[in-house]
C-alpha cells in the first residue's frame, strides 16, 4: 500500500509538472504570436461582432496558421492603443472588414477602415447585418467629429461600399459557411499577393 501510494504521488506530480509546461508554452506562443506581422488584420465593431464573426475568423484562420489581428487577441496591459492598431495595419497584407448596423458609430472602425483605404491594401467587405448603402458618417453619428474627419471616413466608407464583398443575415444565414467563405478569399487574395511579389522580385525563387 505504502508502495502504490508512492507512486500515485509520483504520478500526480509529474502530471502537474506537464501541465504547468504546458501551460506556460502555450502562453509564450501567444506572446510570441502577439508580437509577430500579422498577415490578416480584423476591423470590426466589438459590441456588435466580436464574440461572433470576428472571433470565429480569426480562430479559423489560426487554424489555418495565417497570422491574424483581432485586438482583445493580439493586445496586452500597457499597449499604446493607437500606435498597436496603426502598427499591425501598417505591417498586414490584407483586411477584413465586418460591417454591423452601428459600425459607423465607432470612433476605432472608421479610423482603421480610413488608414486601410489610404494604404491602398486589400480590402475585403463582409456586410453583416447592414446594406452598403446605409453605411453613412454624419453629425447625428453617436461620436464627435470634426467635418475633415466626417469627409475622410465617408470617403473610406464609398471606397468599401464600391468593393466586392459577402453579405450576411444574422437571422437566416450559417454561421460557418461566412466564415468559411471569408477565409477562402482572404487564402486566395495572400495566394495573388505573393505572386505578384514573386513576380516582382524572381530572385525569391532562388532557393540558397
Amino acid at each position: 500500500m505504502q508502495r502504490s501510494s508512492l507512486v500515485f504521488n509520483l504520478l500526480q506530480r509529474q502530471l502537474v509538472h506537464q501541465r504547468q509546461r504546458i501551460s506556460k508554452n502555450q502562453m509564450i506562443n501567444k506572446v510570441i504570436r502577439s508580437q509577430l506581422p500579422c498577415d490578416v488584420f480584423i476591423n470590426h465593431r466589438g459590441n456588435d461582432t466580436k464574440r461572433t464573426i470576428a472571433s470565429l475568423l480569426y480562430d479559423h484562420l489560426t487554424r489555418l496558421r495565417i497570422t491574424s489581428f483581432l485586438d482583445n487577441k493580439n493586445m496586452k496591459p500597457g499597449d499604446k492603443l493607437f500606435d498597436k492598431i496603426d502598427s499591425a495595419i501598417d505591417e498586414c497584407k490584407i483586411g477584413v472588414a465586418v460591417f454591423s448596423p452601428r459600425y459607423c458609430d465607432s470612433y476605432f472602425c472608421l479610423h482603421e477602415l480610413a488608414l486601410f483605404v489610404e494604404s491602398k491594401k486589400k480590402l475585403i467587405p463582409i456586410f453583416c447585418d447592414v446594406k452598403p448603402s446605409e453605411l453613412r458618417v454624419s453629425k447625428s453619428n453617436n461620436i464627435q467629429l470634426e467635418s475633415k474627419q466626417i469627409e475622410r471616413f465617408n470617403f473610406a466608407l464609398e471606397e468599401a461600399k464600391h468593393t466586392v464583398g459577402l453579405d450576411f443575415d444574422t437571422n437566416k444565414g450559417n454561421w460557418s459557411d461566412v466564415v468559411t467563405k471569408a477565409t477562402d478569399v482572404v487564402i486566395e487574395s495572400l495566394i495573388e499577393i505573393e505572386e505578384a511579389q514573386i513576380i516582382k522580385n524572381p530572385k525569391k525563387l532562388i532557393i540558397p
